[in-house]
């Protein structure tokens, strides 16, 4: 099982002028302990299950683009980018761009997008749900298009391109993996079957409806001819590793139980990732013992 972390806050000890040595001993630590990859929110404002939207938040691909600098490793990627909030076309050029840069680390993350209040609050148009859909949908085909010899025209309903040229390629081949977050039955995990190389489901929904979820996708993936074993499957999951919270043995047996579902990659936010012990614990006891799931 590859183990990854997802850094969803930055209100740390110190402030602002505190952020970026902070921000790099995590990353650095991380990647020495073992993590596969490191994923940021592509957020403006903090959501509200994490704090006040008045808390730090990072631009995500300015964050993941600093991240690489610091690293060799790890793979990087937003989680997710909701895809009212960039043209297709620029975000596929940045994350070709991070891919380049980065030595061929970048996912493509993406979603439909639902946070309202930073949309309004910056000025983004904020469709009803099906519009948003419908966005994602042609950001889907508009990056596959990007990563062809195919530099022509797009022109579908809400985005028209006159050229889908992005010089570099990325180095990834054949592109960088598309991951979709979001569990929705009807129009998320078809978007997985149809378009994408990951999905990524919330862990704390409990074992059933991850089953349920990844049931769900294989029908999907029967639906429209994709084998079910090509989509890389992942999961979300907050972890607090400290005493009379999360212990060493109940991080491993998540692993443990996740993995006999079908999930290949965890990925976990911590609430004290800033005390750096977490990063080590999970380097020295947890990635060594469920490498092997």
């Amino acid at each position: 099982m590859r183990i990854g972390l997802q850094i969803p806050s930055f209100t740390w000890p110190g402030g602002p002028a505190a952020l970026a040595p902070t921000l790099t001993k995590i990353v650095t630590t991380a990647e020495d302990a073992g993590f596969f990859s490191v994923w940021v929110m592509d957020h403006f404002f903090q959501i509200e299950m994490i704090g006040p939207a008045e808390h730090e938040m990072m631009e995500g691909y300015s964050t993941l683009s600093y991240i690489a600098g610091l690293t060799k490793r790890v793979k990087l990627g937003t989680l997710v980018t909701g895809a009212i909030y960039r043209y297709p076309g620029l975000l596929v050029k940045t994350v070709n761009t991070l891919d380049v840069l980065s030595g061929g680390r970048a996912y493509l993350g993406i979603g439909a997008g639902w946070f309202e209040r930073e949309a309004k609050g910056l000025g983004v148009p904020f469709p009803p749900v099906a519009v948003r859909f419908e966005r994602l949908e042609e950001a889907l085909q508009i990056a596959h298009q990007m990563w062809t010899d195919n530099n022509g025209a797009y022109n579908g309903k809400h985005y028209q391109l006159a050229e889908t040229l992005s010089v570099p390629q990325p180095l990834t081949q054949p592109h960088p993996p598309i991951l979709i977050g979001g569990m929705g039955e009807q129009k998320t995990l078809r978007l997985v079957a149809q378009y994408a190389d990951a999905c990524n489901l919330f862990v704390r929904a409990g074992a059933d409806i991850v089953r349920q979820k990844l049931d769900i996708l294989k029908g999907h993936c029967d639906t429209v001819g994709r084998d079910y074993e090509t989509i890389e499957r992942t999961g979300l999951a907050t972890i607090h590793l400290a005493p009379e919270r999360d212990s060493t043995a109940s991080v491993i047996a998540l692993c443990q139980e996740m993995a006999g579902l079908g999930i290949q990659h965890l990925i976990f936010n911590m609430p004290n990732v800033e005390d750096i012990s977490p990063l080590e614990i999970f380097g020295r006891e947890i990635i060594p013992a469920v490498a092997a799931l």
